[in-house]
């Protein structure tokens, strides 16, 4: 057997059905998933260091990863994920993504 990939999963935190009917599908192919971490409480409840740890240990996931996977239902990408996306390419890791159609 090849090794697995370790992937990323990147997207909005409005796709939660669709990240996790994904991550198992790719963990399915025998691949290891790192996905997102879902907030308990809304956003203005954290404080801008608990954003920025979450932020900064997101991107330490796509260092340790082969690979992310962008979860773009019908093509939306916010700006974080655009910023994900930039950052995996600079570090040279494959970009997979659910909607190919998409200019970053």
């Amino acid at each position: 057997m090849d090794r697995a990939k370790i992937i990323t999963i990147c997207g909005s935190l409005k796709s939660m059905a669709e990240v996790q009917t994904i991550a198992e599908r790719i963990e399915l192919e025998g691949n290891c998933v790192l996905s997102i971490t879902y907030p308990t409480k809304d956003k203005e409840d954290y404080t801008e260091e608990e954003l920025e740890i979450l932020g900064k240990l997101h991107k330490q996931k796509i260092i340790m990863s082969d690979a992310i996977y962008v979860v773009n239902i019908n093509g939306y990408l916010g700006e974080s994920t655009k910023s994900e996306i930039s950052y995996a390419r600079s570090i040279g890791k494959e970009v997979l993504s659910l909607v190919d159609d998409y200019q970053i």
